[in-house]
């Protein structure tokens, strides 16, 4: 502590403030970042909750995708027709009673992804697509980040529980990535579909 800092006591002060190690959670809460849209916000609150009401460790990718198909119509609209968001939901609801019990003694780590501070309460996986949402939205010029940017970041995952849940439904987790999900246009999932197939008659 240099003299001027003892003479008006900000050493002490600063002495007392604990400091964050990388590896430890941030504990801002992610839904309290200005970066996300109102909506979206909304969404990563009620994630929470749902997660907080099944008893599960911690928010992961499959909970954000649970309630970005119940609240997003661009994210429903994206991921299929009706019967096909009919059968993913219902899969999803599944999880407290099923295949999501193997997943409660594990963290879902962030694969691919790069490493972000861990948000408090969030697996890394769900750390990082939210941190990669809100980087998509602004290489738009600076715009909150959307439903469909988080939904981008879960599928650029392949290892996430969202994809996970997405494959067993038969939605193709490989071709949702390969679209350009963009906020306001038209993500309906037949057509991404037949570009990407096209996309991919063309490369052989």
């Amino acid at each position: 502590m240099t003299a001027e800092e003892e003479a008006d006591g900000l050493g002490d002060v600063q002495d007392r403030i604990p400091r964050q190690s990388a590896d430890e959670p941030d504990n801002r809460r992610p839904e309290d970042d200005a970066r996300l849209s109102a909506e979206l916000a909304a969404v990563v609150s009620a994630a929470r909750r749902r997660a907080v009401r099944d008893g599960d460790r911690q928010i992961d990718t499959a909970h954000l995708l649970h309630t970005l198909l119940e609240s997003d119509p661009e994210v429903r609209a994206a991921c299929g027709d009706g019967a096909q968001i009919a059968r993913l939901l219902g899969y999803l609801v599944q999880r407290s009673i099923g295949y999501g019990l193997r997943w409660q003694g594990a963290v879902e780590d962030s694969g691919a992804l790069p490493v972000v501070t861990r948000a408090d309460g969030f697996s890394p996986a769900a750390s990082a697509a939210l941190e990669y949402a809100c980087e998509r939205a602004a290489r738009r010029g600076g715009e909150p980040a959307r439903g469909v940017d988080l939904l981008a970041a879960v599928v650029a995952h392949p290892g996430s529980r969202a994809v996970e849940v997405l494959g067993r439904a038969g939605v193709d987790a490989l071709a949702l990535a390969a679209r350009d999900l963009t906020p306001g246009s038209d993500n309906d999932a037949e057509e991404g579909r037949e570009e990407y197939a096209g996309e991919g008659r063309a490369a052989r």
